[in-house]
């Protein structure tokens, strides 16, 4: 799994396989869904870590171009406010499938996310991970229940996959819409934060400028009022 999370290769068939693996291993929905969750979980951990390091250090160029790329614009809307607010909105990003996981470890290492951070921020994937763990687990039972080799409970467990399977989905959505409603009001918020900058700029300067304009005043009128003096110097001459 680590292997193909550097590699930039979707994990999910994996993330299925683990869960249908496992179940069949331990020979149980609820252990298979954890060990297979666990294992996940640890390998995209390491995968990530060293798409982090390799995205920092070895591709950073090439995945700097990526970063200013208008398909990954929120995240280089969001690269200030990272500095500030690395582990929440790094966290957020895992909750939300903005950003394909595999790719966001490699542009994260460009962005001014801390590693230990970036490292934390792994707890988020645990939700999605094993709504799908659970998933695979539960296709071998369904397999079972569909060609009559399960047990008497066959039809409790039935209905325990179904609602498992919507609840799930319905957690993974939720969880989803809110992290996006959280992104956005990051990317607002430090929007109106440099709105307000450059408006404060601009009242600063302000100031200096009408000083700069009220000084020039006397430089005109007493070049004005020497223009007026050699003129009449000789009118009074004439007269005399």
């Amino acid at each position: 799994y680590a292997g193909c999370t550097i590699l930039l290769l979707p994990g999910t068939i994996l993330t299925l396989g683990a869960g249908y693996v496992f179940a069949k291993a331990f020979h149980g929905v609820g252990i298979g869904t954890f060990v297979g969750s666990l294992v996940v979980v640890v390998g995209a951990t390491i995968g990530g870590s060293c798409s982090f390091v390799i995205g920092r250090f070895l591709l950073r160029d090439c995945v700097s171009r990526s970063l200013r790329s208008s398909k990954y614009i929120l995240l280089h809307a969001l690269d200030i406010a990272i500095e500030e607010k690395g582990f929440r909105i790094m966290s957020l990003l895992r909750l939300s499938p903005v950003i394909p996981f595999n790719v966001l470890n490699y542009i994260a290492g460009v962005t001014a996310v801390g590693f230990f951070e970036f490292l934390f921020a792994f707890w988020a994937i645990i939700p999605g991970t094993v709504f799908y763990v659970f998933l695979g687990a539960s296709a071998g039972s369904l397999m079972d229940i569909m060609k009559g080799n399960a047990s008497a409970n066959s039809r409790t467990m039935l209905i325990l996959v179904i609602l498992g399977v919507l609840l799930g989905i319905c957690a993974v959505g939720l969880i989803s819409y809110y992290a996006r409603l959280q992104l956005k009001k990051i990317v607002a918020q430090r929007e109106e934060d440099e709105e307000a900058q450059a408006q404060d700029s601009q009242e600063h300067d302000l100031p200096q400028r009408q000083q700069q304009g009220h000084g020039s005043d006397p430089l005109i009128d007493s070049s004005a009022s020497g223009s007026l003096i050699p003129l009449q110097q000789p009118t009074d001459q004439s007269a005399q």
